[in-house]
């Protein structure tokens, strides 16, 4: 149990797919979660996340074979951060998914 995240939402656009040394694969994605819920005076409030995920191996080869911009998936993995320097020097700050599981879900 410990991190670890389960998400099922829908692909925001098609998976970016890279091919590494040795004949690894790498797929990045996101997907965007729905939250609906309603204040006290009943007006509808939808809340869209997106979350960055990044997939490698046999799960890279099936994000790859199956997953288009707009499916509906599911996905299990772990939480990571990291940080980089852009081309300005500054230093920016990622979170994001990394999947050992995909579950097609949606058409």
């Amino acid at each position: 149990m410990k991190n670890s995240v389960q998400l099922i939402g829908h692909v925001g656009q098609e998976p970016e797919i890279k091919n590494l040394e040795g004949g690894k694969k790498l797929a990045n994605i996101s997907i965007a979660t729905n939250e609906v819920y309603y204040r006290e005076n009943g007006d509808k409030v939808e809340q869209t996340q997106w979350h960055r995920v990044t997939a490698w191996g046999k799960t890279a080869e099936i994000i790859e074979r199956f997953v288009t911009k707009g499916k509906e998936i599911g996905i299990e993995g772990k939480l990571t951060h990291r940080s980089y320097d852009d081309k300005d020097g500054i230093k920016r700050y990622v979170t994001e998914v990394v999947a050992n599981e995909i579950l097609l879900i949606g058409k």
